[in-house]
């Protein structure tokens, strides 16, 4: 099975760097990054940093996507947008329903599960690893004109011609076959998804 690149066929820009010191690139993430559905998981977002942007930034958005979702669409699970480019990072729990850790004029997008924060990880019990691919997008554009109540994807596309630069970290996820817990959204929303392919 060849794995879905998310940025294959996207404009291709200069890398800058984003690190996190609630998840390193390529491991898995900790219990609170995921779904409060699943055992430990409190649908808290990551902390990130970055630096490098390229120059003629003037402002940034942030998203989380599951590629390996079964929906044929993936799994947004986060996305903000009007981050200012003075902001170089954000804290662990930003993404909270308040969005309590944006600066001022910064705003979450409703999600795939249609809530406006971050909701953790949740592959389906026996799906295999999924990967989260955790991006920041530095914009030519102060604010990318996006309405709030847009979709990811709506976010994405009109981004497009505004991307100078792209830092990504990237994080995994796995539920075992033999896991029990309360279904969250996400799974919720891939396994009818699946059922309905």
């Amino acid at each position: 099975m060849t794995l879905n690149d998310p940025f294959a066929r996207l404009p291709e820009v200069p890398s800058f760097t984003v690190t996190s010191t609630t998840v390193a690139d390529g491991a898995a993430w900790p219990p609170e990054q995921h779904a409060s559905g699943l055992p430990g998981g409190k649908d808290v977002s990551p902390q990130l940093s970055w630096s490098g942007a390229p120059a003629g930034t003037e402002s940034y958005a942030v998203t989380v996507y599951d590629p390996d979702a079964p929906t044929g669409s993936g799994f947004w699970h986060w996305a903000v947008a009007d981050l200012p480019a003075t902001v170089t990072g954000l804290p662990e729990g930003a993404g909270d329903d308040t969005g309590s850790g944006l600066s001022e004029g910064a705003y979450q997008l409703p999600n795939d599960a249609r809530a406006a924060r971050y909701i953790g990880a949740a592959p389906p019990a026996g799906h295999g690893p999924h990967r989260y691919f955790v991006v920041v997008h530095a914009l030519d554009t102060a604010s990318i004109g996006v309405p709030a109540d847009a979709t990811p994807a709506v976010l994405g596309f009109t981004m497009a011609g505004h991307i100078l630069g792209r830092a990504v970290l990237t994080a995994t996820a796995e539920t075992p076959a033999e896991a029990t817990a309360e279904t969250p959204a996400e799974a919720s929303a891939e396994a009818s998804a699946e059922t309905s392919a």
